[in-house]
């Protein structure tokens, strides 16, 4: 009888630590495979963490600056672009609440408040050369991702095996 009862304590011991494998924990900004959920890097965020997307524009072959912010909803906001040319693709003003600035011949939209439950893109195969910069790190997209993939960004709580599947870009 003792027997049964301590292969069930170690069954159940067992299972639930599979089980918390699985559970989420902790907060990340994921890059994910297209739409599959599938997370190929992350890196931890809270609410208030600010990242940015920085890229070689195709056409005209300027910098791009993408500013972006993690709000209370988990949600991804976008704050503020900078760009140095008007030419296809880029905006010739800003909208609504938001400012249009040209300072040192770069233009900038700031208070753009613009809210996403994630943000799509191509990674650049020839001349963007996308890069993500959290904090203080800042990492070539192309040296984790191949070029030409469709990824998304997003805010999500990622479990242990998720951790131990994708990797840390500040890891």
């Amino acid at each position: 009888m003792k027997r049964y009862q301590v292969l069930i304590i170690i069954s159940v011991l067992g299972f639930t630590l599979i089980g918390l494998t699985y559970v989420p924990y902790g907060q990340v900004l994921s890059i994910e495979y297209e739409n599959s959920g599938d997370v190929l890097v992350y890196t931890d965020v809270e609410h208030g963490t600010e990242f940015e997307v920085e890229y070689t524009h195709s056409v005209h072959r300027t910098p791009v600056i993408e500013y972006y912010e993690v709000n209370n909803l988990s949600e991804i906001v976008q704050t503020d672009l900078a760009y140095e040319n008007f030419a296809i693709g880029m905006p010739s003003n800003a909208t609504g609440e938001e400012k249009f600035i040209v300072k040192d011949g770069v233009y900038y939209i700031t208070d753009m408040n613009r809210v996403f439950s994630h943000v799509d893109l191509r990674t650049g195969q020839v001349i963007a050369d996308h890069s993500l910069k959290v904090g203080q790190k800042q990492i070539q997209l192309k040296d984790w991702i191949e070029p030409g993939t469709w990824i998304r960004l997003k805010v999500r709580p990622i479990s242990l095996w998720q951790r131990l599947k994708g990797d840390d870009i500040h890891g």
